[in-house]
């Protein structure tokens, strides 16, 4: 485990050290590459995490799936059962921040959407191989939530976060495609 931590630790300063111009106009080329997809296209209910500096900006990508009527979910992690669920929202303000000032939805304010109603899950994440393969904040929230998903899954990653190889455990899903500022990598 040692060396997941560490490289968790070494994505994350390679990510901070990202100028804030760059990273503004990657943000955009891959929400661009991501509104272009299929499963974007198809999706009417969208799963997606409330980012924070450095991941890929996912504000604008929530606001232009409201603009074009698409429902967004977003996950609500359960510490002692180490699960989660997710809530549609409408607005920002449905919000609250949580630990490691995550933002969350507000229970009393939204309403819990099953998992067999949504159709795109973004999968967050710190690295990633072309295989698909992901390594996450440490929780295991994600894999545990993806064991019996059976809708599409995207990550969406910076160039600096696709490795060559991560360290892969037997509980690993690998999402169904990767999209980059340059690309858009689909796995078998």
């Amino acid at each position: 485990m040692t060396s997941k931590r560490f490289l968790r630790s070494s994505l994350q300063q390679d990510l901070q050290q990202k100028p804030q111009q760059q990273y503004e106009i990657q943000s955009t080329q891959i929400a661009t590459r991501l509104f272009n997809t299929e499963e974007w296209k198809d999706a009417s209910t969208i799963a997606i995490t409330i980012s924070r500096t450095p991941e890929v900006d996912t504000y604008p990508i929530i606001h232009e799936a409201w603009q074009t009527g698409k429902t967004i979910v977003v996950p609500k992690c359960h510490q002692q059962t180490r699960t989660m669920t997710f809530h549609g929202i409408q607005s920002f303000e449905q919000l609250e921040s949580v630990f490691f000032g995550l933002l969350e939805p507000i229970v009393s304010q939204t309403v819990e959407v099953h998992k067999s109603r949504i159709d795109l899950v973004i999968v967050p994440g710190l690295g990633y191989t072309t295989k698909g393969y992901r390594i996450g904040f440490g929780g295991g929230y994600y894999d545990r939530f993806l064991s019996d998903y059976e809708g599409k899954t995207i990550s969406l990653a910076f160039p600096e976060q696709i490795k060559p190889s991560l360290p892969l455990e037997p509980h690993d899903i690998p999402v169904r495609k990767l999209i980059t500022p340059e690309e858009v990598i689909s796995i078998d």
